[in-house]
């Protein structure tokens, strides 16, 4: 399995899928569109903002943010799947659109390993694993000891079926071997509201909206979902180094275009992406809204991908998960 890390990746090498046809070896000499499939003000759409203009100095051409919402970035990856492979339509993507929907819901009107070139990683956003401060676990081995001595009693929330906050706990549940019952709720602040008024038990919360709540001492943190810590929280070890070893379920962002654009079009998008989220200002930016910049090579991230799907994949199927 292959994982971001914060400074890139960690030994996955494949190659990403391109087209053997007749392509311009230039973005074209008009205004590209930069595709996000959510509304203005959301995390997409921000970290879409914030590299557009370093993308646009460094290809030399006119960037225009899209905004195609709706079905959880569904509609913009099925219209960027058909677009033209000239380089004028691209688009950001988290994982939550190209792998874990696809892995619940077989029937996607893409497929994200073969409609799409992956580009370049752009940023992680790790969540925490917090519980109600009254529960009776300090740590990560304590919590799974107390779910083994007690199966079916602790409940898990999350802000929703099938996103990724239950992802995440279907994934502690399989590794940990644990007996977690799933409470979804129609969003991450009254998830965060029962658990901070002890009426559930754990809960897989964003970091930027979670980590001040665990510095008031509303809620005791056990872990972080990254496979490397957080800049944001580096005195919170991971899920993995904490006791639960290979668990990984942050939510990654990232660059692709539509299958069979040319090698020398994803080398210089690549490119202009990396060399914008290395900006020291970039970087402050992506910390502010709870993300860490990613970096790695096209091949490095198409890896990435392709693994991320897998195990979202085993995940669904392992928990019997299906789209609603």
């Amino acid at each position: 399995m292959y994982s971001l890390t914060r400074r890139g990746l960690l030994g996955a090498v494949a190659a990403a899928p391109f087209v053997g046809r007749a392509q311009a070896q230039d973005f074209p000499d008009k205004p590209l569109r930069f595709v996000v499939g959510f509304p203005p003000g959301g995390p997409n759409d921000l970290l879409t903002r914030l590299i557009a203009p370093g993308i646009a100095e460094k290809l030399g051409r006119s960037v225009v943010v899209e905004n195609r919402a709706g079905a959880n970035g569904e509609i913009a990856a099925a219209s960027v799947a058909k677009a033209p492979p000239d380089g004028s339509v691209f688009m950001l993507a988290s994982n939550g659109s190209t792998t874990v929907a696809p892995a619940l819901t077989p029937n996607m009107p893409f497929d994200v390993r073969r409609d799409f070139v992956a580009v370049a990683f752009v940023g992680i956003n790790p969540m925490l694993l917090v519980v109600r401060p009254d529960l009776p676990a300090k740590n990560i081995e304590e919590l799974l000891a107390l779910a083994h001595a007690r199966p079916g009693k602790l409940n898990g929330a999350s802000a929703g079926a099938g996103g990724a906050t239950h992802l995440a706990l279907e994934l502690f549940k399989s590794l940990g071997k644990a007996d977690i019952v799933h409470v979804p709720y129609k969003g991450g602040g009254p998830a965060m509201a029962d658990l901070m008024a002890s009426q559930v038990d754990i809960y897989f919360g964003g970091l930027s909206t979670a980590l001040p709540h665990v510095k008031s001492g509303k809620l005791r943190v056990l872990g972080q979902t990254g496979l490397a810590r957080s800049p944001a929280a580096p005195d919170i070890p991971t899920i993995a180094e904490a006791g639960l070893a290979g668990y990984e379920a942050a939510i990654s962002y990232g660059i692709f275009l539509p299958a069979g654009a040319a090698p020398a079009l994803v080398s210089k998008l690549h490119d202009a992406v990396d060399a914008t989220i290395r900006s020291p200002d970039i970087a402050k930016k992506f910390g502010d809204l709870g993300a860490d910049p990613q970096f790695g090579t096209s091949a490095e991230f198409a890896a990435y991908v392709a693994a991320d799907f897998a195990k979202w994949a085993k995940v669904a199927k392992d928990a019997g998960l299906k789209s609603e």
